[in-house]
């Protein structure tokens, strides 16, 4: 069952307010205790999101511990984001948006050709804005660790409308979101984020016309 309600959180306060264009990646460390806010700026956007442990990155987002944890196959306000070890990652602490799907996967050269069609195998796809963003991990900084392709695992699609058919079949279908939609999570340990702003041409996840989105994050009150 979806819920909405709204952040009492002002931007203006936040510590980081980034914008991550169309088709673009997404990488950034988010502390224990701190927000984080994902703004669907012009609406029906996907957002494919991975989360991994900041103290140890074999230790990721589970949609398996997540799905039985919470009982239901979407992330709606309440849902807690589980790890692979079982744990606690985030939890959705405000939500405008109401329904986020777990299931849909990250699109690829290889399902793009698989699904629509063999000259399609070239277009932009979230596992290259994904390798994008590992190839500048481990920076020097030390800021987020070392991440390579093994990494990258099932993810969260944001915003992303897929239906399960009775029949037991995903379809993907025009978003539910809109301008200004936006999902909350509270960090429940260090997490690393990683994001694809999904490019997706060839079904209606975003519209057929991929657009930006806004990620906000704030210390602890």
């Amino acid at each position: 069952m979806s819920a909405t309600v709204e952040s009492t959180l002002n931007p203006a306060d936040a510590v980081i307010d980034e914008t991550c264009l169309a088709g673009d990646p997404w990488a950034k460390i988010v502390k224990k205790g701190q927000t984080l806010r994902i703004v669907d700026l012009e609406g029906n956007q996907a957002v494919d999101t991975i989360f991994y442990s900041a103290a140890d990155v074999g230790e990721r987002y589970s949609l398996t511990h997540t799905i039985q944890a919470q009982g239901a196959m979407y992330l709606t306000l309440g849902s807690v984001l589980m790890s692979s070890e079982g744990r606690p990652m985030l939890t959705i602490t405000a939500d405008t948006c109401g329904r986020h799907d777990t299931l849909g996967g990250a699109c690829s050269c290889e399902s793009n050709t698989v699904r629509y069609a063999l000259e399609k195998r070239y277009m932009h796809s979230c596992r290259d804005s994904f390798m994008l963003a590992l190839s500048h991990t481990d920076d020097g900084t030390g800021d987020i660790p070392r991440l390579t392709k093994r990494d990258v695992v099932s993810n969260i699609n944001f915003f992303m409308n897929v239906p399960v058919t009775t029949e037991g079949r995903l379809t993907f279908e025009d978003g539910i979101s809109a301008p200004g939609k936006y999902v909350e999570m509270r960090a429940e340990m260090d997490v690393v984020v990683l994001v694809s702003n999904c490019p997706q041409l060839n079904n209606p996840c975003n519209g057929y016309n991929p657009t930006p989105v806004r990620f906000l994050v704030w210390d602890p009150v």
